[in-house]
C-alpha cells in the first residue's frame, strides 16, 4: 500500500464518488472543548464511505474479470457500496450477509440489485461460504478492508480531510476514526503521512470490541471474544486486518474506546446539531470526541461519521436519549 495507489483511486473514483463536506457546530464545540470538525461520510453513496472502497476495487479489475461478477461479505454497509458499484458497472453481485444485520441494509443490498445470501455469524463461517461461493462461479472477492485497492479507496477520505483542514486553518489535530477492520483508518493515515503530517489518526471503537485498540498497545493483533452483540455492528470485526494492522502500528494514536450509550447520544446530536443521521458505528468517533475529552490534546479534533444506515426504531433509541 502506498500513497500512489490511494490517488490513482481517487482518478478513478472522480465524478463517481461524492466529495463529502467538514462540518462544524458551535454547540459540539462547547461540549468536547476544542473546536469539532466532522467529516459526514454518511453523506456518501449508500449511505457510508464503503462505496469509496468498492469503486476502487471493482474499477481496478479488468474488464473480463470484472465481468464475471464479484462477491462480498459484510453486515451491510460493504454490502451496499458493491452491489451499486457492481450495479453501476453493470456486473453481477452476490453478497453475504450475516442474518442479524439491520433490516434496512439487508433490504437496501437487494434494493441495488445484489443476490443476497444470509448466514448465522454464530455458527457459519462467512469466508468459507464466500470462498465456495466464488469458486463455484468464478466470482471476484472483494474484500472489505483487507484489501488493497479498497483501502485506497477509502484513503480518498483522508486526501480531502487534509485538503479541507488546511482550508480552515487547521494543520495540528487528532483524526478520530470509527474503526472496524481497519480499512478506513489505514486508508486514511496513509493519506494524511503525505498530505498532512500534523494530523494524527486514532481509532474509535466499542467496548467488548476494541480489538484494534488493544492491538495497538501490545504491538500484535488481538481478536475479539464475541463476533455479536453491539449495536454498533458496523465497526464489529473479529480482528485488525493483515493488511492494515501494520500500518495502523506505524501511523495511529492509541485507540478510544465508547459504550453503546455515547454511541446513541452522539447519533442524537449529529442529528440535532449538525442535521446529519449517524448509525450507530459511524457515531462512535463523535462519541470519543465529545465523551473522551481527557485524552485527546489540541484545539482541534477532526472525526468521521462513517455511516447513517440506522433503522428507525434504534434511531428513535438515540433521539430518546435528548430527553
Amino acid at each position: 500500500m502506498n500513497i500512489e495507489m490511494i490517488r490513482a483511486a481517487a482518478t478513478r473514483l472522480s465524478g463517481h464518488a461524492r466529495v463529502t463536506p467538514l462540518l462544524n457546530s458551535p454547540f459540539l464545540d462547547d461540549i468536547a472543548g476544542r473546536r469539532v470538525w466532522i467529516k459526514p461520510e454518511c453523506l456518501q453513496h449508500t449511505g457510508s464511505f464503503k462505496f469509496r472502497g468498492a469503486w476502487s476495487a471493482l474499477s481496478a479489475l479488468d474488464e473480463g474479470t470484472r465481468s464475471a461478477g464479484v462477491i462480498a461479505f459484510s453486515s451491510g454497509n460493504h454490502a451496499q457500496g458493491v452491489a451499486l458499484a457492481a450495479q453501476m458497472h453493470g456486473v453481477p453481485s452476490v453478497i453475504v450477509m450475516p442474518s442479524d444485520a439491520p433490516a434496512l441494509k439487508i433490504e437496501n443490498t437487494r434494493a441495488l440489485g445484489a443476490e443476497v445470501v444470509l448466514y448465522d455469524r454464530g455458527s457459519e463461517d462467512r469466508d468459507i461460504i464466500g470462498a465456495q461461493l466464488a469458486e463455484e462461479r468464478g466470482l471476484t472477492l472483494i474484500k472489505p478492508y483487507d484489501e488493497p485497492q479498497v483501502i485506497a479507496g477509502q484513503g480518498t477520505t483522508g486526501l480531502e480531510i487534509a485538503e479541507q483542514a488546511a482550508a480552515v486553518g487547521v494543520v495540528a489535530a487528532d483524526v478520530i476514526v470509527c474503526c472496524g477492520g481497519g480499512g478506513l483508518t489505514s486508508g486514511i493515515a496513509l493519506a494524511l503521512e503525505a498530505d498532512a503530517p500534523g494530523l494524527r489518526v486514532r481509532p474509535a471503537e466499542p467496548e467488548g470490541f476494541d480489538d484494534v485498540t488493544r492491538s495497538l498497545r501490545s504491538g500484535g493483533i488481538e481478536r475479539n471474544s464475541a463476533v455479536s452483540g453491539n449495536i454498533c455492528d458496523a465497526i464489529i470485526t473479529p480482528q485488525p486486518g493483515d493488511l492494515t494492522f501494520p500500518i495502523m502500528q506505524r501511523l495511529c494514536g492509541p485507540g478510544l474506546v465508547i459504550t453503546e450509550d455515547e454511541a446513541l447520544h452522539a447519533m442524537a446530536l449529529a442529528f440535532l446539531r449538525v442535521k446529519v443521521v449517524a448509525e450507530p458505528g459511524g457515531a462512535a468517533a463523535l462519541a470519543a470526541a465529545l465523551c473522551r475529552q481527557d485524552q485527546i490534546e489540541g484545539d482541534d479534533v477532526i472525526v468521521t461519521i462513517s455511516g447513517g444506515n440506522v433503522d428507525p426504531a434504534l434511531f428513535q433509541r438515540a433521539l430518546d436519549t435528548l430527553e
